[in-house]
């Protein structure tokens, strides 16, 4: 085999480790930094809520008092900045790029908070991504960090393969709806993860019911919640249900998903990460 020239894009090659799942990280971490713990938060699917958990779950720790940091792995489709308001002044000095801030401190990085306008977009290839995402781990000066929770693109390709295989990723919380192809569909993301030996803490499956003001009855828009079932076939530890509540769009337009009361409904999955 001749010597990789790091274009995978133009690449013959099937049997790159760079590009198929051959078991966990070995890469060193950030030496700059120090960072204990790195969670990622996937789904298989898009529009399952992956980034609204991510938030929820990096809120939660932060209110927990723990160091805090969101890796925003979406580079085509970034949303965390927006849904904390986090302003656009990065600054940078010889050793790096320093994080954005939450309001509560949690620090952020995303290809967002360097684009002149949220809405351009980031017509990249996969190679390129993966560049990005690698750049974003290393050169960023996270500093102390407990927990780092890396919001996921969706699918189980160059970006999941970079991310568990390029950084030193500890397990991973899946996300799902309350529907049977969107079981199927995590499913895949679970058995990757798996075969790259990177542990599932839990399963969030979100929009699980909508609970009427009126009447305080549970509404399943999407039919009967089956993340308990879905986290049992894939003997995933912990699972937590979140409703179809407007406050979740209100907030997130608002940049105040910090602000949102859970009420408990992730302290199991919380309570495993916490383990790691």
């Amino acid at each position: 085999m001749s010597e990789c020239s790091g274009s995978c894009g133009s690449c013959s090659v099937s049997s790159c480790g760079d590009r198929t799942a051959q078991g966990p990280s070995k890469v060193e971490p950030n030496k700059r930094s120090n960072i204990k713990h790195m969670i990622g938060v996937v789904s298989g699917k898009g529009g399952v809520g992956k980034s609204l958990v991510t938030s929820l779950l990096a809120s939660e720790m932060q209110k927990k008092g723990y160091k805090v940091g969101i890796l925003d792995a979406d580079v085509t489709g970034p949303s965390i900045p927006k849904s904390f308001g986090v302003p656009k002044n990065l600054t940078a000095d010889e050793d790096g790029i320093n994080p954005a801030y939450t309001e509560s401190g949690i620090k952020v990085m995303s290809v967002n908070l360097m684009l002149p306008q949220d809405d351009l977009p980031v017509a990249w290839r996969g190679p390129v991504v993966s560049g990005v995402i690698k750049q974003f781990f290393d050169e960023t000066n996270w500093g102390e960090i407990d927990y780092m929770f890396v919001d996921m693109p969706p699918g189980t390709s160059d970006v999941f393969l970079t991310v568990f295989q390029s950084l030193p990723t500890d397990a991973i919380v899946t996300v799902s709806a309350p529907q049977e192809l969107v079981g199927m569909i995590v499913g895949k993301a679970v058995n990757l993860a798996k075969s790259l030996e990177v542990p599932v803490v839990g399963l969030v499956e979100n929009m699980a019911y909508f609970k009427c003001d009126e009447c305080d009855k549970e509404h399943h828009i999407f039919g009967e919640p089956q993340g308990a079932a879905v986290a049992e076939r894939y003997e995933i530890p912990a699972v937590a249900t979140l409703p179809m509540d407007p406050k979740f769009a209100r907030l997130v337009d608002a940049g105040k998903v910090e602000e949102y009361d859970v009420a408990g409904a992730l302290d199991s999955i919380i309570a495993k990460i916490e383990e790691l």
